[in-house]
Protein backbone atom coordinates (compact mmCIF):
# COMPACT_ATOMS: atom_id res chain seq x y z
CA UNK A 1 0.00 0.00 0.00
CA UNK A 2 1.27 3.35 -1.17
CA UNK A 3 2.33 5.73 1.89
CA UNK A 4 0.48 8.83 2.27
CA UNK A 5 2.62 11.88 3.43
CA UNK A 6 1.00 15.16 4.04
CA UNK A 7 2.26 18.78 4.14
CA UNK A 8 0.98 21.29 6.29
CA UNK A 9 1.27 25.29 5.44
CA UNK A 10 2.55 27.36 2.26
CA UNK A 11 5.19 29.56 3.54
CA UNK A 12 8.64 29.01 3.03
CA UNK A 13 9.25 25.25 5.44
CA UNK A 14 5.69 23.89 3.78
CA UNK A 15 6.35 25.05 -0.17
CA UNK A 16 9.65 24.36 0.54
CA UNK A 17 9.59 21.25 1.71
CA UNK A 18 6.93 20.57 -0.57
CA UNK A 19 9.71 21.05 -3.97
CA UNK A 20 12.05 19.30 -1.98
CA UNK A 21 9.70 16.16 -0.94
CA UNK A 22 7.96 15.82 -5.07
CA UNK A 23 12.28 15.75 -5.89
CA UNK A 24 13.05 12.98 -4.11
CA UNK A 25 10.00 10.62 -3.73
CA UNK A 26 9.65 10.73 -7.61
CA UNK A 27 6.17 9.05 -7.28
CA UNK A 28 6.95 6.57 -4.34
CA UNK A 29 4.13 7.81 -2.04
CA UNK A 30 1.09 10.30 -2.02
CA UNK A 31 1.78 13.87 -1.39
CA UNK A 32 -1.31 16.17 0.05
CA UNK A 33 -0.26 19.70 0.67
CA UNK A 34 -2.90 21.88 2.87
CA UNK A 35 -2.94 25.50 3.43
CA UNK A 36 -5.57 27.73 4.19
CA UNK A 37 -4.32 29.95 1.82
CA UNK A 38 -4.17 29.15 -2.32
CA UNK A 39 -0.93 31.05 -2.56
CA UNK A 40 2.21 30.86 -1.33
CA UNK A 41 3.33 34.61 -0.23
CA UNK A 42 7.22 35.86 0.02
CA UNK A 43 6.36 36.56 3.55
CA UNK A 44 9.74 38.90 4.35
CA UNK A 45 8.75 41.00 0.87
CA UNK A 46 5.15 41.53 2.21
CA UNK A 47 5.75 45.36 3.91
CA UNK A 48 6.38 46.18 0.22
CA UNK A 49 1.95 45.89 -0.10
CA UNK A 50 2.01 48.77 2.39
CA UNK A 51 3.44 51.11 0.24
CA UNK A 52 2.17 49.59 -3.15
CA UNK A 53 -0.74 46.95 -2.59
CA UNK A 54 -0.46 46.00 -6.80
CA UNK A 55 3.07 43.94 -5.34
CA UNK A 56 0.54 41.16 -4.23
CA UNK A 57 0.87 40.03 -7.75
CA UNK A 58 4.58 39.66 -7.73
CA UNK A 59 4.53 37.66 -3.89
CA UNK A 60 1.56 35.44 -4.13
CA UNK A 61 2.60 32.59 -6.44
CA UNK A 62 -0.09 30.20 -6.55
CA UNK A 63 0.05 26.75 -5.48
CA UNK A 64 -0.75 25.32 -8.85
CA UNK A 65 2.48 27.05 -9.66
CA UNK A 66 4.87 25.18 -7.51
CA UNK A 67 3.37 21.69 -6.93
CA UNK A 68 3.60 18.90 -9.12
CA UNK A 69 0.63 17.52 -10.87
CA UNK A 70 0.35 14.14 -8.96
CA UNK A 71 0.70 16.59 -5.61
CA UNK A 72 -3.10 16.89 -4.01
CA UNK A 73 -3.80 19.96 -2.58
CA UNK A 74 -6.12 21.15 -0.42
CA UNK A 75 -7.51 24.51 0.83
CA UNK A 76 -7.96 24.36 4.64
CA UNK A 77 -7.83 25.73 7.80
CA UNK A 78 -5.84 23.03 10.21
CA UNK A 79 -8.25 22.63 13.52
CA UNK A 80 -6.36 19.68 15.05
CA UNK A 81 -3.80 16.95 14.67
CA UNK A 82 -4.71 13.22 15.85
CA UNK A 83 -0.95 11.68 16.36
CA UNK A 84 -2.76 8.48 17.65
CA UNK A 85 -5.34 8.07 14.47
CA UNK A 86 -2.59 9.94 12.25
CA UNK A 87 -5.15 12.04 10.82
CA UNK A 88 -5.41 15.77 10.33
CA UNK A 89 -8.33 17.72 11.35
CA UNK A 90 -10.05 20.54 9.10
CA UNK A 91 -12.08 23.27 10.06
CA UNK A 92 -15.17 21.50 8.52
CA UNK A 93 -14.57 18.65 10.62
CA UNK A 94 -13.47 16.41 7.58
CA UNK A 95 -10.08 14.61 7.98
CA UNK A 96 -7.16 13.84 6.07
CA UNK A 97 -4.96 10.54 6.69
CA UNK A 98 -1.48 10.42 6.96
CA UNK A 99 1.10 7.64 7.58
CA UNK A 100 3.78 10.91 7.71
CA UNK A 101 3.02 14.38 8.59
CA UNK A 102 4.99 17.66 8.16
CA UNK A 103 3.73 20.20 10.43
CA UNK A 104 4.72 23.51 8.94
CA UNK A 105 1.92 26.14 9.42
CA UNK A 106 4.26 28.50 10.79
CA UNK A 107 3.15 31.01 14.14
CA UNK A 108 1.10 33.62 14.91
CA UNK A 109 1.56 37.40 16.45
CA UNK A 110 2.04 36.97 20.62
CA UNK A 111 0.99 40.15 22.34
CA UNK A 112 2.24 39.08 25.73
CA UNK A 113 -1.33 40.33 27.67
CA UNK A 114 -0.97 43.35 27.24
CA UNK A 115 -4.43 44.85 27.74
CA UNK A 116 -6.59 46.09 24.52
CA UNK A 117 -3.44 45.70 22.12
CA UNK A 118 -4.78 42.65 20.19
CA UNK A 119 -8.22 44.19 19.87
CA UNK A 120 -6.63 47.34 18.53
CA UNK A 121 -3.32 47.03 16.57
CA UNK A 122 -2.88 45.60 12.78
CA UNK A 123 -0.38 42.56 12.61
CA UNK A 124 1.98 41.99 9.96
CA UNK A 125 1.78 38.12 9.30
CA UNK A 126 -0.04 37.28 5.87
CA UNK A 127 -0.82 39.34 2.67
CA UNK A 128 -4.31 40.31 3.69
CA UNK A 129 -2.25 41.85 6.95
CA UNK A 130 -0.05 43.89 4.50
CA UNK A 131 -3.36 44.94 2.55
CA UNK A 132 -4.94 45.97 5.85
CA UNK A 133 -2.56 48.31 7.01
CA UNK A 134 -2.24 49.70 3.85
CA UNK A 135 -5.59 50.87 3.64
CA UNK A 136 -5.87 52.25 7.14
CA UNK A 137 -2.62 54.24 6.73
CA UNK A 138 -4.14 55.32 3.04
CA UNK A 139 -7.53 56.26 5.24
CA UNK A 140 -5.98 57.92 7.88
CA UNK A 141 -3.68 60.13 5.68
CA UNK A 142 -7.31 61.27 3.84
CA UNK A 143 -8.63 62.19 7.53
CA UNK A 144 -5.45 63.99 8.64
CA UNK A 145 -3.93 67.60 7.42
CA UNK A 146 -0.41 69.48 7.51
CA UNK A 147 -1.15 71.08 10.57
CA UNK A 148 -2.94 68.03 12.58
CA UNK A 149 -1.43 64.85 10.81
CA UNK A 150 -2.29 61.19 11.17
CA UNK A 151 -0.33 59.50 14.08
CA UNK A 152 1.00 55.87 13.12
CA UNK A 153 2.58 53.85 15.56
CA UNK A 154 4.87 51.10 14.91
CA UNK A 155 5.27 48.45 18.54
CA UNK A 156 8.81 46.34 17.91
CA UNK A 157 11.54 47.47 15.94
CA UNK A 158 12.59 43.95 14.82
CA UNK A 159 12.89 42.85 11.45
CA UNK A 160 8.87 43.43 10.40
CA UNK A 161 8.24 46.34 12.46
CA UNK A 162 11.61 48.49 10.58
CA UNK A 163 10.47 47.44 7.12
CA UNK A 164 7.20 48.70 7.82
CA UNK A 165 8.27 51.47 9.33
CA UNK A 166 9.89 51.99 6.31
CA UNK A 167 7.56 51.43 3.67
CA UNK A 168 4.81 53.83 5.96
CA UNK A 169 7.68 56.76 5.72
CA UNK A 170 8.06 55.79 1.93
CA UNK A 171 4.28 56.14 1.11
CA UNK A 172 4.52 59.46 3.21
CA UNK A 173 7.14 60.58 0.78
CA UNK A 174 5.44 59.54 -2.07
CA UNK A 175 2.16 60.83 -1.77
CA UNK A 176 3.24 64.12 0.28
CA UNK A 177 0.95 62.94 3.37
CA UNK A 178 0.43 64.13 6.41
CA UNK A 179 1.81 61.32 8.43
CA UNK A 180 3.91 61.03 11.75
CA UNK A 181 5.35 57.67 12.24
CA UNK A 182 6.44 56.48 16.08
CA UNK A 183 8.29 52.94 16.16
CA UNK A 184 8.17 51.94 20.05
CA UNK A 185 10.46 49.30 21.32
CA UNK A 186 11.05 47.90 25.19
CA UNK A 187 14.26 46.98 24.71
CA UNK A 188 17.36 49.32 24.56
CA UNK A 189 17.55 49.74 20.80
CA UNK A 190 16.22 49.03 17.25
CA UNK A 191 16.81 45.10 15.91
CA UNK A 192 17.28 44.05 19.67
CA UNK A 193 20.01 42.40 20.39
CA UNK A 194 21.99 42.34 17.29
CA UNK A 195 25.33 44.04 16.42
CA UNK A 196 25.08 47.79 17.15
CA UNK A 197 26.95 48.43 13.81
CA UNK A 198 23.79 47.28 12.55
CA UNK A 199 21.72 48.81 14.59
CA UNK A 200 23.92 52.20 13.93
CA UNK A 201 23.16 52.15 10.55
CA UNK A 202 19.24 51.42 10.38
CA UNK A 203 18.29 53.90 13.02
CA UNK A 204 20.67 56.17 10.71
CA UNK A 205 18.29 55.51 7.98
CA UNK A 206 15.09 55.22 9.96
CA UNK A 207 16.01 58.83 11.49
CA UNK A 208 16.53 60.02 7.83
CA UNK A 209 13.24 59.19 7.37
CA UNK A 210 11.97 60.86 10.25
CA UNK A 211 10.75 57.87 12.15
CA UNK A 212 10.40 58.88 15.49
CA UNK A 213 12.10 55.98 17.58
CA UNK A 214 11.19 55.62 21.14
CA UNK A 215 13.01 52.63 22.74
CA UNK A 216 13.78 51.24 26.37
CA UNK A 217 10.07 51.16 27.96
CA UNK A 218 7.71 48.69 26.44
CA UNK A 219 4.05 49.25 26.05
CA UNK A 220 1.88 48.54 28.84
CA UNK A 221 -1.62 48.91 27.69
CA UNK A 222 -3.49 50.30 24.74
CA UNK A 223 -7.39 51.24 24.00
CA UNK A 224 -9.35 52.48 20.99
CA UNK A 225 -7.10 56.20 20.60
CA UNK A 226 -4.02 55.82 22.99
CA UNK A 227 -0.84 53.63 23.55
CA UNK A 228 0.42 53.66 26.95
CA UNK A 229 4.27 53.14 27.64
CA UNK A 230 6.04 52.76 30.49
CA UNK A 231 5.13 54.38 33.34
CA UNK A 232 4.65 57.83 31.65
CA UNK A 233 4.37 58.19 27.92
CA UNK A 234 1.36 58.09 25.98
CA UNK A 235 0.47 58.11 22.16
CA UNK A 236 -2.25 58.78 20.37
CA UNK A 237 -2.51 56.89 17.51
CA UNK A 238 -4.75 56.94 14.13
CA UNK A 239 -2.91 53.55 13.21
CA UNK A 240 -1.47 51.06 15.53
CA UNK A 241 0.82 48.09 13.91
CA UNK A 242 2.51 45.53 16.31
CA UNK A 243 5.27 43.10 15.26
CA UNK A 244 6.38 42.54 18.62
CA UNK A 245 6.21 38.72 18.93
CA UNK A 246 5.48 35.07 17.76
CA UNK A 247 3.86 32.14 19.13
CA UNK A 248 1.74 28.93 18.60
CA UNK A 249 -0.77 28.34 16.31
CA UNK A 250 -4.06 27.88 17.90
CA UNK A 251 -4.25 24.32 16.14
CA UNK A 252 -1.47 22.69 18.32
CA UNK A 253 -2.24 23.97 21.60
CA UNK A 254 -3.70 20.46 22.28
CA UNK A 255 -1.81 18.44 20.06
CA UNK A 256 -0.05 15.23 21.52
CA UNK A 257 3.45 16.61 20.85
CA UNK A 258 5.86 17.90 23.23
CA UNK A 259 5.99 21.44 22.80
CA UNK A 260 7.11 24.63 24.49
CA UNK A 261 4.95 25.50 27.77
CA UNK A 262 4.18 29.18 26.71
CA UNK A 263 4.08 29.86 23.30
CA UNK A 264 3.32 26.24 22.02
CA UNK A 265 5.85 25.72 19.82
CA UNK A 266 6.30 21.72 18.79
CA UNK A 267 10.02 20.60 19.85
CA UNK A 268 11.70 18.91 16.81
CA UNK A 269 15.13 17.32 16.17
CA UNK A 270 17.85 18.27 13.83
CA UNK A 271 16.69 15.98 11.65
CA UNK A 272 12.75 17.55 12.01
CA UNK A 273 11.34 14.73 13.80
CA UNK A 274 9.50 15.21 16.80
CA UNK A 275 8.89 12.36 19.85
CA UNK A 276 6.26 10.80 17.00
CA UNK A 277 8.41 9.43 14.58
CA UNK A 278 6.00 9.76 12.26
CA UNK A 279 5.30 13.49 12.45
CA UNK A 280 8.34 16.08 12.04
CA UNK A 281 8.07 19.98 12.01
CA UNK A 282 10.13 22.82 10.38
CA UNK A 283 9.92 26.56 10.38
CA UNK A 284 8.21 28.95 12.84
CA UNK A 285 5.76 26.34 14.34
CA UNK A 286 8.80 24.55 15.67
CA UNK A 287 11.42 24.65 18.15
CA UNK A 288 14.62 22.67 16.13
CA UNK A 289 17.22 21.60 18.03
CA UNK A 290 20.32 23.22 16.81
CA UNK A 291 24.56 22.78 18.29
CA UNK A 292 24.43 24.63 21.37
CA UNK A 293 21.82 26.15 23.35
CA UNK A 294 19.50 28.01 21.41
CA UNK A 295 16.99 26.07 18.72
CA UNK A 296 17.13 27.54 15.25
CA UNK A 297 16.08 31.00 14.91
CA UNK A 298 12.49 31.08 13.43
CA UNK A 299 13.47 33.29 10.13
CA UNK A 300 12.80 32.99 6.28
CA UNK A 301 16.51 32.18 5.74
CA UNK A 302 16.18 29.76 8.59
CA UNK A 303 13.03 28.09 7.16
CA UNK A 304 14.53 27.80 3.15
CA UNK A 305 17.29 26.27 4.54
CA UNK A 306 15.38 23.63 6.75
CA UNK A 307 13.01 23.08 4.07
CA UNK A 308 15.31 20.88 1.63
CA UNK A 309 16.39 18.57 4.11
CA UNK A 310 13.03 18.25 5.41
CA UNK A 311 11.67 17.32 1.97
CA UNK A 312 14.68 15.15 2.00
CA UNK A 313 13.82 13.19 5.28
CA UNK A 314 10.18 12.50 4.38
CA UNK A 315 11.16 10.93 1.64
CA UNK A 316 14.00 8.85 3.47
CA UNK A 317 11.32 8.16 6.24
CA UNK A 318 9.10 6.61 3.13
CA UNK A 319 12.07 4.32 2.59
CA UNK A 320 13.25 3.45 6.45
CA UNK A 321 16.51 4.98 5.25
CA UNK A 322 18.80 6.78 8.29
CA UNK A 323 17.48 10.68 8.60
CA UNK A 324 20.18 13.80 8.10
CA UNK A 325 20.90 15.87 10.52
CA UNK A 326 20.49 19.93 9.62
CA UNK A 327 22.62 22.74 11.19
CA UNK A 328 21.54 25.92 10.12
CA UNK A 329 24.14 28.07 8.62
CA UNK A 330 23.52 31.97 8.80
CA UNK A 331 24.33 33.82 5.84
CA UNK A 332 23.54 37.41 7.35
CA UNK A 333 21.30 39.69 7.61
CA UNK A 334 19.79 42.31 4.86
CA UNK A 335 17.05 44.29 6.17
CA UNK A 336 14.80 47.19 4.11
CA UNK A 337 14.36 50.69 5.02
CA UNK A 338 12.47 51.77 1.94
CA UNK A 339 13.99 51.83 -0.93
CA UNK A 340 17.09 51.61 0.81
CA UNK A 341 19.25 48.87 2.53
CA UNK A 342 21.42 47.26 5.07
CA UNK A 343 23.27 44.24 4.82
CA UNK A 344 25.45 42.90 7.34
CA UNK A 345 27.57 39.75 7.98
CA UNK A 346 27.60 38.44 4.56
CA UNK A 347 29.19 35.30 3.56
CA UNK A 348 31.71 36.13 1.09
CA UNK A 349 31.60 39.65 1.50
CA UNK A 350 34.84 41.41 3.66
CA UNK A 351 32.79 44.57 4.78
CA UNK A 352 30.86 43.30 8.28
CA UNK A 353 27.90 45.99 7.28
CA UNK A 354 26.93 48.10 4.25
CA UNK A 355 24.42 49.99 2.70
CA UNK A 356 24.07 51.53 -0.55
CA UNK A 357 22.99 50.00 -4.11
CA UNK A 358 25.25 46.75 -3.03
CA UNK A 359 22.85 46.00 -0.26
CA UNK A 360 19.60 47.21 -2.18
CA UNK A 361 20.63 44.49 -5.18
CA UNK A 362 21.47 41.86 -2.79
CA UNK A 363 17.86 42.39 -0.71
CA UNK A 364 16.52 42.16 -4.80
CA UNK A 365 18.34 38.69 -5.03
CA UNK A 366 17.60 36.98 -1.91
CA UNK A 367 13.89 37.57 -3.35
CA UNK A 368 14.60 36.99 -6.98
CA UNK A 369 16.49 33.24 -5.70
CA UNK A 370 13.36 32.10 -3.61
CA UNK A 371 11.06 32.74 -5.93
CA UNK A 372 13.07 31.05 -8.95
CA UNK A 373 13.30 28.53 -6.13
CA UNK A 374 9.62 27.72 -5.91
CA UNK A 375 7.88 28.87 -9.18
CA UNK A 376 10.78 29.40 -12.18
CA UNK A 377 12.75 31.92 -13.37
CA UNK A 378 10.19 33.77 -15.25
CA UNK A 379 8.16 34.73 -12.39
CA UNK A 380 11.49 35.88 -10.69
CA UNK A 381 12.73 38.40 -13.40
CA UNK A 382 8.71 39.46 -12.98
CA UNK A 383 8.93 40.12 -9.43
CA UNK A 384 12.44 41.65 -9.71
CA UNK A 385 11.79 45.28 -10.04
CA UNK A 386 9.54 45.23 -6.72
CA UNK A 387 11.71 43.74 -4.53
Amino acid sequence: MTDKVVVLGAGYAGAGAVKSLEDELNGEADVTWISDTDYHLVLHESHRCIRDPTIQDKIAIPVHEIKEPTTKFVQATVADIDTDDREVVLDDDSTVDYDYLLVGIGSQTAFFGIDGLEEHAHTLKSLDDALGIHDAVQQAAREASQSDPAQIVVGGAGLSGIQASGEIAKFRDEHRAPIDIHLVEGLDDVFPGNDPELQGALRKRLEARDVNIMCGDFIGEVDEETVYIGDEAELDYDVLIWTGGITGRDCVRDVDLEKDERNHRIHSEGDFQTEDERVFAIGDCALIEQPGEQPAPPTAQAAWQAAEVAGENLARSVRSQPLKTWTHKDKGTVISVGDEAVAHDVKGVPIDTFGGLPAEILKKGIAANWINDVAGLGRAAKAWPDM
